[in-house]
């Protein structure tokens, strides 16, 4: 039987305020454990929440961002449950009124197709705190800092169909949330995660099967992975003459397997009502307005306006739009260096990317600013050093060791133009090669490129490559 795999994803992105959700506690990351955890955060008994207003900007903003409708009014539910790191036992969420509905995602493929997943919805919520197992001997400790942070809980339509769909979807609602400044998208923080809902059914099948949710992914690869098994798991449990059940499940990126955790809730398990603390939140038409002119370029926009305004592919368009500090970065370089933009783009997706993987660093991080690099090109265009030289002076920028100028000129690695100087190499490698010029002479045309090798090694790498292969060939010829 052939089987088709139905996949939605719920999406957290911590919402980047400076103070939680409902209280003005710091979100900073990695203070030391439960030392931003407030009376109202703890919920203790006397304390009342107040929404944070930029929480509800970043809420609107984002639901702008995807063409959906933000809510005029929506509700504050209490989400009631039992957890260790969830003190007051119950998390105040939305559930029937979302602040944001509908909207869609459009993702590529690698085929070069396009797919549109639309969105169900997307509510503000407050996290939880964080179970820590390790170094506790046997025992669980728990740092409450987290809870209480705003989040931002992204709900897909059931739309995706394969693992590789599901992280084309979520790397582009990481790159959308960074985009907007609403998020930093750090994933080994936690500040974007993801539970995977996940069923099959017999290809053509309309009634969904049975899912499992796949809890709190923190990485693309372990994405595809949970759900690259899970479908193999309820695909042989099937088979198998089993059922599969419907319940929560962790994955185990070391045995690269999932597992239960708990069986699955419904909506009745959590006894949703009205938050009695919170009025129900109401949005007038010049809130949301004034939101979206805060609205940046978008990815799919600046990916357009890349392809049309400097002619790149479609492919070396999305790579430099993938991240909004990457796009802005690539156009600086374009810019300071007046040059060729296909050429800007090799450089800021090849060697600036290599390095900046090499050394973990983020494009804002680069000792090499997007002026210098487009200083360098400049270089390149107008023959003062060659590809090949251009590599060394890039790294002894990276190193620290200045601008492309003082690097060349520090170093001595101008390239060598004079056409007398060049043809004069190349009468002393033709006399030192007397076999090999027989050989070209007979019509074996490969030797050209033994003599272009000796004539670069006798230069030391200066000589203009577009004029060593002109001469040799006059030479030769």
């Amino acid at each position: 039987m052939d089987w088709e795999c139905v996949i939605g994803l719920e999406i957290h992105a911590q919402l980047a305020t400076k103070s939680k959700i409902f209280s003005g506690a710091s979100t900073a990351y990695g203070a030391e454990p439960n030392t931003q955890a407030c009376a109202v955060d703890l919920g203790l008994p006397g304390v009342l929440p107040v929404l944070n207003r930029e929480v509800v900007r970043m809420a609107a903003k984002f639901g702008l961002a995807i063409g959906a409708r933000v809510a005029e009014r929506s509700v504050f539910a209490r989400k009631n449950y039992f957890y260790p790191d969830l003190p007051k036992g119950y998390q105040i969420s939305q559930y029937e009124l979302p602040v944001v509905e509908g909207g869609h995602l459009d993702i590529e493929l690698e085929d070069g197709e396009t797919r549109r997943i639309g969105v169900t919805r997307a509510h503000l919520e407050e996290d939880a705190g964080k179970s820590l197992h390790e170094d506790f001997h046997g025992m669980t400790g728990v740092d409450l800092n987290r809870a209480g942070t705003p989040l931002l809980e992204i709900v897909s339509e059931p739309e995706l169909c394969s693992a590789r769909e599901a992280v084309a979807y979520m790397k582009k609602m990481h790159s959308l949330v960074r985009y907007l400044e609403i998020c930093d998208g750090n994933m080994q923080e936690g500040s974007f995660r993801c539970d995977a809902n996940v069923s099959v059914r017999p290809k053509g099948q309309k009634e969904f099967g049975t899912r499992a949710e796949l809890k709190n992914l923190n990485s693309f690869r372990f994405v595809e992975r949970a759900i690259d098994f899970e479908i193999e798991r309820q695909i042989a449990i099937i088979e198998g003459g089993g059922e599969v059940v419907q319940e929560t499940r962790l994955y185990d990126a070391d045995k690269g397997e999932t597992r239960p955790m708990r069986s699955k809730e419904e909506a009745n398990d959590y006894r949703y009502f009205p938050d009695p603390d919170l009025l129900p939140l109401e949005l007038d038409r010049a809130f949301v307005e004034d939101v979206r002119k805060t609205l940046p370029e978008l990815p799919d926009e600046k990916m357009e306006r890349f392809v049309a305004h400097y002619g790149l592919s479609r492919y070396d368009a999305g790579a430099l739009t993938a991240s909004r500090d990457m796009g802005d970065f690539y156009e600086a370089v374009v810019k300071a260096s007046d040059g060729d933009p296909k050429m800007a783009a090799n450089w800021v997706m090849g060697d600036l990317s290599a390095f900046l993987n090499k050394h973990g660093k983020e494009i804002t991080e680069s000792p090499v600013s997007a002026e210098m690099l487009g200083g360098m090109l400049k270089r390149i265009v107008d023959n003062t050093i060659s590809g090949k030289i251009a590599k060394d002076v890039f790294e002894a920028m990276w190193n620290g060791e200045g601008d492309a100028d003082s690097v060349i000129e520090s170093k001595g690695l101008k390239q060598i133009t004079d056409t007398g100087a060049i043809e004069g190499i190349i009468e002393q490698v033709i006399a030192d090669n007397p076999k090999q010029v027989e050989q070209y002479r007979a019509g074996k045309d490969k030797v050209m490129g033994f003599f272009v090798g000796q004539v670069m090694k006798a230069s030391k790498g200066k000589a203009n490559p577009q004029q060593v292969n002109e001469l040799l060939k006059a030479k030769l010829g």
